[in-house]
């Protein structure tokens, strides 16, 4: 008898499929094998994919939303500077390099924001220097040392801080802060006067940009504090648990692992702060609205920042050229903030690419 494996032998050369009673060549499956179809499956065509119609509806609100903030900022400058064109074409005076502000006399209007801006820049940059330090430490405490049962109270203390109105604030530093201060800055006066931040002022206590700066450094603590405490927290626990493994101290991991992955976010939050500081209007009336507008540099001295000048003024716009003549002051307010704020997005994206 034949061995039906031998080449050449009928059963050899048989087709399977044929043995078995199937057509086309087509196998039954062994146990544990599927059966395959012969038939080939047709290919989705390529480059067509299906998109939900929950997900084109999200896709437009999100970006017409984004689109109608750009329009509406780029329509704010528009508006300004359209309003701002005529007062400055009949200025008489340098608006860039005057320390004057004139405009009750629409025949001869003379205005300049030199002061406005050195005392705005001055008094922001001092606020965010007392902020700063404070916002890094609480934000460190709070994540890094502080058990979660007392960082969870203390946090919400801090945010709470922004829900104050500014004219609360502009009251406590008036009447609270500047009283107790006030041995505080004569002593600077007295020992540190031969520098010009605390040389000897048009206002020796009370109402002045020290006074402003402390109250504005309040202000802008919990925007630092709570954008830091929330960067501080996404640092990776794998590295936080791998360096207290490898035997280093809180400090040292503070510095070696969360420092350096915060960092970017810290100095982003800190321009996010300075921009608030920029802008800040009605504490700041009040506590410089009293003052002396000419201003030597000292933090001892009175005067006004765009924002409280524009508020205290307000009385005066009664004509196109007078409200024109500060609605040119806005306009670079909204300059100054827009490219503060556009450093802080640029930081941010740094840090993440």
């Amino acid at each position: 008898m034949s061995d039906p494996t031998t080449p050449g032998s009928p059963a050899a050369t048989e087709d399977p499929g044929e043995r078995r009673g199937l057509p086309g060549g087509a196998t039954v499956p062994e146990a544990g094998i599927a059966f395959a179809s012969a038939e080939p499956v047709a290919p989705e065509p390529a480059g067509k994919t299906f998109v939900q119609r929950g997900d084109r509806i999200f896709r437009v609100l999100a970006v017409g939303s984004g689109a109608f903030v750009v329009i509406l900022i780029g329509a704010i400058g528009l508006f300004l500077l359209v309003q701002a064109i005529p007062p400055l074409l009949d200025n008489n005076d340098n608006f860039l390099t005057s320390r004057t502000f004139d405009v009750e006399d629409t025949a001869n209007l003379k205005f300049g924001i030199l002061d406005l801006l050195l005392v705005t820049v001055e008094v922001s940059l001092f606020a965010l220097l007392l902020a700063m330090p404070v916002g890094l430490a609480i934000a460190l405490f709070l994540t890094q040392y502080a058990p979660r049962r007392l960082a969870r109270p203390m946090a919400y203390a801090v945010d709470l801080l922004a829900a104050v109105p500014s004219i609360v604030f502009g009251l406590w530093g008036i009447f609270v802060l500047a009283p107790v201060i006030e041995p505080f800055s004569s002593w600077l006066q007295a020992n540190l006067g031969f520098i010009f931040l605390f040389s000897d002022g048009n206002v020796r206590e009370g109402p002045n940009l020290f006074t402003a700066g402390i109250v504005l450094a309040v202000m802008i603590l919990p925007i630092i504090t709570a954008i830091t405490r929330e960067i501080f927290d996404q640092t990776p626990r794998t590295q936080i648990e791998g360096a207290l493994a490898l035997g280093a101290t809180r400090w040292e991991v503070v510095k070696t692992v969360v420092w350096p992955f915060g960092k970017g976010g810290y100095v982003a939050a800190s321009m996010l702060g300075l921009g608030r500081a920029l802008g800040e209007t009605i504490a700041l009336a009040i506590i410089l609205a009293a003052t002396f507008e000419v201003f030597s540099g000292s933090l001892f001295d009175g005067g006004a920042t765009f924002a409280s000048k524009i508020a205290l003024s307000f009385a005066e716009l009664n004509n196109p050229l007078s409200a024109g003549a500060y609605i040119a002051a806005g306009l670079v307010l909204f300059v100054l903030t827009f490219v503060v704020n556009a450093i802080a997005r640029a930081v941010i994206v740094r840090k993440v690419d």
